[in-house]
């Protein structure tokens, strides 16, 4: 970290790159789930709970899960995540991809950039993986609505409930204290090199996964679908990561999903 004492002769020279290229793939992302929202929506139910006969019901057992759905299942989580964490994710990006340049650690910094970015998402990949198996059994048990919600408010009142008491723990605060502290993570934590950026790119996205783990679970009470539930995950977190009351911010939203869970089991 020597090499940081030299003088910046270009600022912020790397920025409209970094931010370009996460806004397109941000944008795609949403695309993406956007289309998928509303092919799900035009679809006859029948094909959606496997009714093959005249009289089939949204209560239909649905047929199970092949590889092929298996796989844009994970793809369809992959895009939620990243659309709903790279934003809040873009300073220490932008924050790593300028102190990497200064250090110059490797030949091309922006490959290094690069490399942050996909540790990043290799460990929110990980998270969407274990969703994936999590929604594949709820389907093949037949909990889950067309929207591919869980269809037992009980269910959907203690997941909201075990959200919001998390936006309390001492753990959320603290992987929230670590995503809000871009530049201390940078320092304490730099390792050179691409297998260096790599490993910084996986160990702040699992802060991130601690900070927002059970936000996430939330799509199962409101449905993987819902691009309304999705664009409120994506604002909460740009919030709480972002803003200066953002610790406040997720206190209070705590408080809303244990009260609206509450209703849910006692209604």
């Amino acid at each position: 970290m020597t090499a940081l004492i030299r003088v910046d002769n270009q600022p912020g020279r790397e920025r409209p790159l970094v931010i370009a290229c996460l806004a397109v793939l941000v944008a795609l992302c949403w695309a993406c789930l956007v289309f998928r929202a509303l092919r799900i929506a035009t679809l006859d139910p029948a094909l959606l709970t496997g009714g093959t006969v005249p009289g089939a019901t949204l209560s239909s057992v649905p047929p199970p899960y092949r590889a092929p759905q298996l796989m844009l299942v994970l793809a369809m989580w992959g895009a939620m995540l990243s659309a709903i964490t790279l934003p809040a994710a873009t300073p220490v990006i932008l924050l790593f991809a300028h102190i990497n340049r200064l250090a110059q650690t490797v030949r091309f910094p922006n490959i290094a950039t690069f490399f942050f970015v996909l540790g990043y998402l290799a460990a929110w990949s990980g998270f969407g993986a274990l969703a994936t198996l999590a929604q594949w059994a709820l389907h093949d048990a037949g909990t889950l609505d067309t929207g591919m919600a869980i269809v037992n408010p009980s269910a959907c009142g203690l997941t909201l409930v075990a959200a919001g008491i998390y936006q309390w723990t001492p753990a959320k605060h603290l992987c929230l204290q670590h995503c809000r502290a871009p530049l201390s993570f940078v320092v304490t934590s730099w390792r050179p090199g691409l297998a260096g950026a790599l490993r910084m790119g996986i160990t702040h996205g699992l802060h991130c996964i601690g900070c927002c783990w059970l936000l996430m679970l939330l799509l199962f009470a409101a449905g993987v679908t819902n691009l309304g539930a999705l664009l409120a995950l994506a604002g909460l977190v740009l919030v709480e990561k972002l803003l200066p009351g953002g610790p406040v911010v997720a206190c209070i939203s705590g408080l809303v999903l244990v009260a609206w869970g509450t209703l849910l089991l006692f209604p």
